[in-house]
């Protein structure tokens, strides 16, 4: 993806067993289980592969929900899941996130006026499946944005400037990239354009 930035995106997600995610998931609803496990399966998998000494980290979460590795602060890392496909990323030395956003329809026109403002104008014209997959490309960016910075929801990311059909750009401070050539399913990936120090 990029210097110390690693992706990984199935549809066949293998779950977790690590003993820290079992337990923190104990308590939820069994397709929320099922789901939070899979993303774990998928970011433990791939942390075995780029950092393998924090694999069996715990995976601990902020107030808005930004996950981070129980005695690795240096690692970065973001996973996502949507009907069957997860993802995840792993930076080291910077914050990262990823989104997975299966198209939804109906669409809402106020949800494309708000994730897209001037630029809703720009799906006119094109049939609603691909309207919704557009939409979707979309939102998968914003919402990596908003979880590399750590903010979530909160940090608004329907605000983040995206194109239509996006490939990759800018966000302030971030880079995103919309893994569209690795996947049909919306994907995206943001994290810090520099590193720190």
């Amino acid at each position: 993806m990029a210097d110390g930035v690693w992706v990984v995106i199935t549809h066949d997600p293998v779950p977790s067993i690590d003993p820290h995610d079992l337990a923190s998931t104990a308590n939820l609803p069994p397709w929320r289980r099922r789901e939070r496990l899979s993303g774990r399966g998928v970011l433990r998998a791939l942390l075995r592969q780029v950092v393998p000494d924090a694999a069996g980290a715990e995976v601990l979460s902020s107030a808005n929900g930004r996950p981070a590795l129980a005695g690795f602060p240096e690692v970065g890392v973001s996973v996502s899941h949507d009907a069957g496909v997860a993802a995840a990323a792993v930076a080291v030395g910077r914050g990262v996130g990823i989104d997975v956003q299966r198209p939804r329809t109906p669409l809402s026109e106020r949800m494309i006026r708000r994730c897209l403002r001037e630029r809703a104008r720009d799906l006119d014209g094109l049939p609603t499946a691909e309207r919704a997959v557009e939409l979707a490309w979309v939102w998968s960016v914003q919402e990596a944005c908003v979880k590399a910075e750590g903010t979530g929801i909160g940090g608004k990311p329907w605000a983040i400037d995206v194109p239509v059909r996006p490939r990759d750009g800018r966000a302030g401070t971030l880079k995103w990239v919309a893994l569209r050539e690795q996947t049909d399913v919306p994907v995206s990936c943001a994290f810090p354009a520099t590193r720190p120090g």
